[in-house]
């Protein structure tokens, strides 16, 4: 299915050192999409390199999120063939603290609105959470149950925040993970290798846009 893009930068003796750590965990037969803060704060200001972005938007996450836009679809519109659930997280500018420490959370409502590349249809669920997991503070749980849900499919923002996050707390409750390496994204590229490759070794299975779209047919 191809290389990981953390054997660019993760050295070949770390690698060898985890190697007993990396399984492929089976997805089950009712999954669910959690797609996580795909707000319209990370796209602000374009398809342009995030050093041009940040001073002005400090939120975006430029290029990086553009490119992911694609592969997302991808793996939403297989969902909606399926059947299968899908889920959203956002935040709220009336969240006590955020899902990090940034200074000054923006305040706009309009701001955390899904982006409209990946709009919501009526039958898809939109969490709210103030915190950086999807399963904090939020009823994720009890829609899982209730859906029969019995593992996860991962896209979102961002790799080494909330996308871990949630994985982790997601482990954490049993679910098996699988994490789309083409449909996540970070603004800081070796943050996004080295979680991939942490999230990789021990909570989840981070698979290539094609083999998740696979299991989804």
């Amino acid at each position: 299915m191809g290389e990981h893009c953390w054997e660019q930068v993760v050295p070949e003796e770390t690698q060898y050192i985890y190697r007993h750590y990396s399984r492929d965990l089976p997805l089950g037969e009712r999954p669910a999409i959690l797609a996580i803060d795909l707000y319209n704060l990370v796209f602000e200001g374009g398809s342009r390199p995030i050093r041009e972005l940040v001073d002005r938007y400090p939120s975006s996450c430029g290029e990086v999120a553009y490119r992911a836009i694609e592969p997302i679809q991808a793996v939403l519109e297989a969902a909606r063939r399926r059947g299968a659930p899908i889920i959203y997280t956002t935040g709220s500018p009336q969240a006590e603290g955020g899902a990090t420490h940034r200074k000054d959370q923006p305040r706009d409502p309009q701001a955390y609105a899904i982006f409209p590349a990946f709009t919501p249809a009526a039958e898809d669920l939109v969490l709210v959470k103030s915190r950086a997991s999807a399963f904090f503070g939020t009823p994720l749980i009890a829609h899982l149950v209730r859906r029969q849900v019995d593992s996860l499919i991962v896209v979102g923002e961002s790799t080494s925040g909330c996308v871990r996050a949630s994985v982790v707390d997601a482990y954490s409750y049993g679910y098996p993970c699988w994490v789309v390496e083409e449909g996540v994204f970070d603004r800081a590229p070796l943050s996004h290798q080295v979680a991939l490759f942490d999230l990789h070794h021990k909570y989840a299975t981070v698979v290539h846009l094609e083999q998740a779209l696979q299991a989804l047919a």
